[in-house]
C-alpha cells in the first residue's frame, strides 16, 4: 500500500467520527441548543465544521507520522497510538453526550478528560515525531477554548437547586 493511501486513511478516520457527531449535533440544534443561554464569546455555529475538519485532518496526519516513524502498532508508536485512540474515542463521545443526551455537565466531564488525554497524546507524539507533536498544539488550544465554552454554558444553564419542585409549589397554593 502506498503512503498516499495510508495518509488518506489516517486523515479520513477522525473525520468519519466527526461526521457521525455532526449528524447528532444537527438533529439537536433546534429547539434544544437554540434554547440555551450562551456566553458572549461563543463563535457562530458555522465556525465549528471547518475548525473540526482541519483539526481532525491534522491529528490524523500526525497519527500517520507516528505510526510510520514509531514502527507501527508494535513498535515505539504503540503507547502514543493507544493514547490517540483513547482521546479520539472521548472526542467522538462528546457530541452524543452533549447534544444527543442534552447533557451539558456530562459533556464538560468528557471534554475535561479529552483535553487531558489529547495533551498526553501530543507529548507522546512529539517523542516519536516532533511535527506530529506540533500538529496537536492547535487541537489542544481549541479543546481549551471548547472546555471554557462548555463550562460557561453549564454555569449559564444549570437549574437552580433553590427552586422548589413544581408539585410542592402547586400544593402550597391549594
Amino acid at each position: 500500500m502506498s503512503d498516499c493511501w495510508r495518509i488518506a486513511g489516517a486523515i479520513a478516520l477522525p473525520n468519519l467520527g466527526g461526521i457521525m457527531g455532526s449528524i447528532v449535533t444537527r438533529k439537536n440544534l433546534d429547539p434544544w441548543y437554540k434554547g440555551l443561554k450562551f456566553p458572549s464569546y461563543r463563535p457562530p455555529n458555522w465556525i465549528f465544521g471547518p475548525m473540526w475538519t482541519s483539526l481532525y485532518s491534522g491529528m490524523g496526519y500526525a497519527s500517520y507520522l507516528v505510526w510510520r516513524d514509531g514502527g507501527g502498532f508494535s513498535g515505539d508508536a504503540q503507547l502514543p497510538l493507544l493514547a490517540y485512540g483513547t482521546q479520539l474515542a472521548l472526542n467522538w463521545a462528546w457530541s452524543p453526550i452533549f447534544f444527543g443526551h442534552h447533557n451539558i455537565k456530562g459533556g464538560l466531564i468528557d471534554i475535561a478528560a479529552l483535553t487531558a488525554t489529547a495533551s498526553v497524546c501530543g507529548v507522546l507524539f512529539y517523542r516519536v515525531n516532533k511535527i506530529a507533536g506540533y500538529l496537536f498544539i492547535p487541537y489542544i488550544a481549541w479543546l481549551g477554548f471548547a472546555s471554557m465554552l462548555n463550562y460557561s454554558m453549564y454555569k449559564l444553564n444549570v437549574e437552580s437547586k433553590e427552586q422548589p419542585p413544581k408539585a410542592a409549589e402547586s400544593s402550597k397554593h391549594a
